[in-house]
């Protein structure tokens, strides 16, 4: 048992700890981890040293005893022999007693620097903890891993013939070869210079013209505004009243329509015509009418003078509210989940329904990765309606992550839809279209539980229904990158297999263009393909087939194409100057729809593909041959393509014919314009010019006219966040909304601003993914925007945004059209400049060639070089002389000479 320590802080701090030293003491390993924070062990004290007992022992902390010095050996004559001098002032007075018992001639003072055991010291009492210091034991685990890395010994692999799978011709394309020879410079020195000290000196830049670049400060004007005056306009609002009558219905009366125009004889028309009265009357109204005739010159009189006074009421006076309102929003926890929204469309016949596709938030090496998982949770496609925010109204199944989809606009209850693995998939809702049409009210109970018993209510009936895909394009027929953008032909038209354009004479959308970025376009055909002859048990099986009914509830409408669609052609894109091809991934076409075409004609074709309830039956369509079809040579076959690398491609879908082979093949781009500086985003043609297009991509956006191939229109400077999206405004010319990486939405407002947005609004706080307006009525217009957190925001255009301005078409036609005579007079500017550039050039060329002529006589030339051969053999031979090169009779020689 250890001595007694006497009463003091650490003898304290050490007793407390001593009833835990023994199962401590086992695991103490070195001085600095020998014991917990808790206390210290029984044969360890520690203790406080004052500055004069450091200097008097010599183990001043930090500089005697350091991190990598903690060990001091103090002899016990010198402890006891300053116990003796200083009595109870001595710093070694709590352990007098230890330090007379203590066996050996050396006492071991160790530094503890990070205060382990309470004090910066501690003094080892006994012969057994002093040596566990100095010698700490071994640990098991580095022994057992010196056996476990000597068990397993790594062996190199035995080498294998190379085999060439073709890898070396793309090294040899991507090996940099030297297309010119190298430049060589010679730099010569004087060789009397040879071995010489390089003498640097200091020069005064101002005395060349080019010694430095004087950067002035400036005061820029933007940075220095100075508010002088603010408007602020202030209303009163009255309580707001609500009153209703009922009107009486006082009596029930027949009402008719006249369908026949009463007309005159020619009889009644001559009496008419040459009576008197109407004589007289012509010729008392005659001046009034007049002067009505030039008041309709003058001004306008279908001017709506309320209106415009509205609008300047909103202008000027600042009355009205021009920020974007949250109307409502739309996010489910069970399928959207961690996932982000890539495309989405509002439905185009029913109000108030909006779809979103929903795809995994996972980088391309996560989703490869991760691919046994994904085929766990399906890829889907959401109907939301505004009845019901929390449930969607239907969920539609896609064997991939569907990137963009479409309405059929002929019938919306058929959708498109492009996959990340490129097939094209189709989808029949029309067993769905009354739960779209219907509203779920109350938490998603449908009226037809009201009337049930508690307890005996329909679950399946509260259940959002998942339907299965119609029909699939086979992997190894489509594309073989992710389809970015998909669009339906117009009904007025059809393509053959040329790229042709056609009539259609059931007026119906019955074709597709898609695009991916494996640098091709492709036209699909949803009608079954034209058969001549069918056997009697083709007949027979497919009468039995629908008969059966469908397990899986999928309609067969486009059962005859599912895995076995094909493409109707291919269009290549090649680069016009390069070699190699062009990857798209946004396109806009021209529609061309004229309105003769979609007249009288549009019900009698249609009786032979509509049903008894009036929906197309697409299964009944069949592909007619191109020889029965009319050309329509008025239909323009050019189209905008948005790159992924920034460029802006416009280019002809039609094929040629090779003169050498006879093939059919793509024709090359016309143009390409390089204006963005990442992804085309967007391709969109304005709703009010066709030929405008908003072209979206990187950090900046452009606007252009379809036939100016000199630049954009319209072009932003680089903005601080990248630009993901942008649409125009469905009912003002000069508006289009531009989203950002940062969630903010931009409006920019051509007939306000050109060179900024009129105004910003953060929506999010994530990236924005997709913008689409639409109108649900003259005073109400809503603006769908998602994010990348899955979450689809619908959002309130002000009035500001939703009503155009006074003859807005019109001045944004002129604001185009000058636009365009800029571009053109640049372009004038530019050759011409050229031009001149040119003919400088060629006057100074003629000006060297004459001075090079000489005026000197031929005699006097011979002489001149004849001197100079002279000076340079007098040079060589005192060259040589120097350098002892020359022989002596050359010597005698030349000084004979």
């Amino acid at each position: 048992m250890p001595p007694k320590k006497a009463k003091s802080s650490g003898s304290a701090a050490s007793s407390k700890a001593s009833g835990k030293s023994k199962d401590k003491k086992s695991n103490a390993t070195s001085p600095a981890e020998s014991v917990p924070d808790s206390g210290a062990p029984n044969d360890i004290f520690p203790m406080v040293l004052t500055s004069a007992t450091q200097e008097l022992f010599g183990c001043r902390a930090d500089e005697d005893l350091t991190k990598d010095n903690l060990y001091k050996f103090l002899k016990k004559s010198e402890i006891l022999q300053d116990m003796k001098t200083r009595a109870a002032v001595s710093d070694f007075h709590p352990v007098k007693q230890l330090v007379q018992d203590y066996p050996a001639e050396e006492l071991l003072l160790v530094f503890d620097r990070d205060f382990k055991y309470g004090q910066s010291f501690y003094l080892v009492v006994t012969e057994e903890a002093k040596e566990r210091i100095l010698n700490p034991p071994e640990s098991i685990g580095e022994e057992a891993q010196e056996e476990s890395a000597d068990a397993f010994l790594c062996k190199t692999p035995e080498p294998k013939p190379w085999v060439s799978l073709g890898s070396e011709l793309e090294i040899e394309e991507e090996s940099t070869v030297e297309s010119r020879e190298r430049i060589k410079y010679k730099i010569s020195r004087v060789r009397r210079q040879f071995g010489a000290p390089i003498l640097f000196s200091d020069r005064n830049a101002l005395e060349t013209t080019d010694g430095f670049i004087e950067c002035l400060p400036y005061q820029d004007k933007n940075f220095s505004l100075l508010m002088m005056e603010r408007n602020t306009g202030i209303q009163a609002v009255p309580t707001l009243k609500s009153s209703s009558t009922q009107t009486k219905w006082k009596y029930p009366k027949n009402t008719h329509t006249q369908y026949k125009p009463r007309e005159f004889t020619v009889e009644e028309k001559e009496n008419c015509l040459n009576s008197e009265d109407l004589k007289n009357f012509v010729n008392l109204v005659v001046s009034r009418f007049e002067i009505a005739l030039q008041q309709n010159e003058i001004m306008d009189v279908f001017f709506d003078d309320w209106r415009a006074l509205s609008e300047e009421d909103v202008m000027f006076g600042g009355k009205a509210d021009t920020h974007l309102k949250e109307y409502q929003s739309f996010t489910d926890l069970k399928f959207s989940k961690e996932k982000t929204i890539s495309h989405i469309n509002w439905h185009p016949t029913i109000s108030g329904v909006i779809a979103v596709a929903v795809t995994e938030r996972l980088s391309f090496e996560e989703r490869i990765n991760g691919s046994t998982k994904l085929l766990l949770n399906p890829s889907l496609i959401l109907l939301w309606s505004f009845s019901d925010p929390l449930h969607p109204q239907l969920v539609l199944e896609c064997p991939d992550d569907v990137l963009c989809f479409e309405f059929c606009p002929s019938d919306p209850n058929v959708i498109v839809g492009g996959c990340m693995n490129g097939q094209v998939v189709l989808w029949d809702i029309s067993a769905f279209a009354e739960r779209l049409h219907s509203t779920r009210g109350g938490g998603g109970k449908s009226t037809s539980n009201a009337n049930t018993l508690p307890g005996f209510e329909d679950k399946q009936e509260n259940e959002t229904p998942v339907m299965r895909y119609c029909a699939v394009s086979g992997i190894d027929n489509g594309h073989k990158a992710p389809v970015t953008d998909i669009k339906w032909l117009p009904e007025n038209f059809e393509v053959s297999r040329t790229g042709a354009p056609m009539e259609n004479k059931n007026l119906i959308c019955v074709q597709i263009v898609t695009c991916a970025p494996d640098c091709s376009v492709m036209f699909w055909d949803i009608r079954a393909p034209k058969v001549t002859t069918q056997s009697v048990t083709d007949k027979k099986q497919k009468e039995e087939e629908l008969h059966l009914e469908n397990p899986h509830g999928v309609p067969n409408t486009f059962k005859h194409l599912d895995l076995s669609w094909k493409p109707l052609f291919r269009v290549n894109l090649p680069k016009i100057d390069t070699t190699g091809e062009y990857s798209p991934l946004k396109f806009s076409l021209r529609g061309n729809i004229q309105d003769d075409l979609t007249g009288n004609g549009v019900e009698k074709p249609l009786q032979n593909v509509e049903n008894s309830e009036g929906r197309i039956e697409y299964a009944q369509l069949r592909v007619p041959s191109a020889k029965q079809l009319k050309v329509l040579e008025d239909v323009s076959t050019n189209f905008y393509l948005g790159t992924e690398d920034g460029e802006l491609v416009y280019t002809d879908w039609k094929m040629e014919k090779d003169n050498d082979s006879g093939r059919l093949h793509s024709a090359k781009p016309s143009h390409c314009f390089i204006v963005h500086d990442s992804p085309v985003n967007t391709v969109l043609r304005s709703p009010f010019f066709k030929d405008i297009i908003l072209t979206v991509g990187g950090w900046t956006f452009a606007v252009w006219k379809e036939g100016v191939m000199n630049g954009p229109l319209v072009q932003s400077p680089c903005s601080l966040k990248r630009c993901t999206g942008g649409y125009w405004s469905l009912s003002r010319p000069g508006v289009f909304f531009i989203g950002k990486e940062d969630g903010n939405i931009e409006v920019w407002d051509m007939m306000e601003k050109t060179h900024e947005p009129s105004q910003t609004q953060n929506i999010t706080s994530t990236q924005i993914t997709c913008i689409k307006p639409w109108i649900v009525s003259s005073k109400q217009h809503l603006l769908a925007v998602s994010d990348h957190f899955g979450t689809l925001h619908i959002l309130e255009v002000p009035r500001i945004l939703r009503n155009p301005l006074s003859k807005e078409k019109q001045h944004m036609a002129k604001y185009f059209e000058t636009e365009v005579e800029r571009l053109t007079f640049f372009e004038k500017q530019r050759d011409m400049r050229a031009k001149e550039k040119k003919e400088i050039e060629a006057a100074e060329q003629r000006e060297k060639q004459g001075s090079v002529t000489p005026d000197m006589v031929v005699e006097q030339i011979e002489e001149e070089a004849l001197k100079e051969y002279q000076d340079y053999l007098a040079l060589e031979k005192v060259i040589l002389k120097d350098m002892g090169l020359l022989p002596e009779q050359q010597e005698k020689s030349s000084a004979e000479i």
